[in-house]
């Protein structure tokens, strides 16, 4: 099993609409919303690599809203 977690920066006010919207993603296990650098973190998960990276990449990044986004990749075997 692939696990991204997805840090979100989006355009003030608009944090609930953009965590409603990640929710209804297939592979994403969980969304909160943040204090501090990053307005939201949200965990992917998915059967292949491939699969991950096009979810995050063509879905969560297309959201209208999101400014910026940083992916931290789960390593296999250190968890």
């Amino acid at each position: 099993m692939a696990t991204a977690y997805v840090l979100v920066n989006c355009e003030l006010g608009s944090e609930e609409t953009v965590i409603s919207e990640l929710k209804s993603f297939e592979g994403v296990m969980e969304v909160h919303g943040t204090f501090g650098a990053y307005d939201i973190i949200t965990k992917v998960e998915s059967d292949q690599v491939e699969t991950l990276r096009e979810a995050i990449t063509w879905k969560i990044r297309k959201i209208p809203k999101i400014r910026s986004t940083l992916t931290l990749m789960g390593i296999d075997g250190q968890n």
